[in-house]
């Protein structure tokens, strides 16, 4: 299942023009904000299809019936773009559990790259409703690569992949190597990839627009 939030009339779009707009990005704090908005507005979108169970709530005057979550998530993030957008989607499930992966490219001179993942932290995700946040699906190779490191942990019921902005390369990647219970989530799809993997016509790179410049 694809869920393209743009397709909705919404605030998110408003906070996407953002994120895109040359001169806006030049205000860093401004991009990871726009980013922490649009974590917290997915975040809303994606708790519609969890289980939720009736708890009574003692009020000053009586006793009020409310649906509350069955059980909470574990949002797992990819080190270091995925932090602003993990600061959202923890602002909405602030009871969730945590998980960071660190996935970096190593570049070839014949601009090629691979993707490597070096560090895990992570909590037991056995059948568990797992939140995978990245920015930027691109190739989607850092994604799975991610979920694979993730299964020395467990086996999720179900797997949420979450990015701001996809290429149609990178989700077609993700429904070939992840699980039929995968959802994907995202606020835009791009149809171009550059020789070096990088969105058109995109934002840039999300990582050094929100945290600076990296040699």
């Amino acid at each position: 299942m694809i869920i393209d939030l743009s397709t909705q009339n919404s605030v998110l779009n408003m906070y996407m023009s953002e994120l895109r707009d040359l001169q806006v990005q030049k205000d860093s704090m401004r991009f990871r904000l726009n980013i922490e908005r649009i974590g917290a507005l997915m975040g809303y979108e994606i708790s519609k299809k969890f289980e939720y169970i009736s708890t009574e709530v003692t009020t000053p005057l009586g006793i009020a019936i409310v649906p509350v979550l069955k059980e909470q998530p574990v949002i797992a993030t990819i080190l270091r773009a995925g932090l602003p957008l993990h600061h959202g989607m923890l602002s909405t499930f602030d009871k969730a559990d945590n998980a960071f992966v660190s996935a970096y490219r190593k570049h070839h001179k014949d601009n090629t790259f691979d993707v490597h993942v070096d560090y895990l932290a992570s909590p037991s995700i056995e059948g568990k409703e797992l939140i995978l946040c990245d920015p930027m699906l691109a190739t989607g190779t850092s994604m799975v690569l991610a979920y694979q490191a993730l299964l020395r942990h467990g086996r999720p019921k179900h797997i949420h992949v979450v990015s701001i902005l996809s290429s149609m390369f990178g989700i077609d990647y993700v429904k070939k190597n992840l699980p039929e219970n995968t959802s994907i989530w995202t606020c835009a799809i791009d149809d171009e990839l550059t020789v070096q993997s990088f969105i058109v016509p995109g934002l840039g790179d999300a990582g050094d627009l929100a945290y600076g410049a990296k040699l």
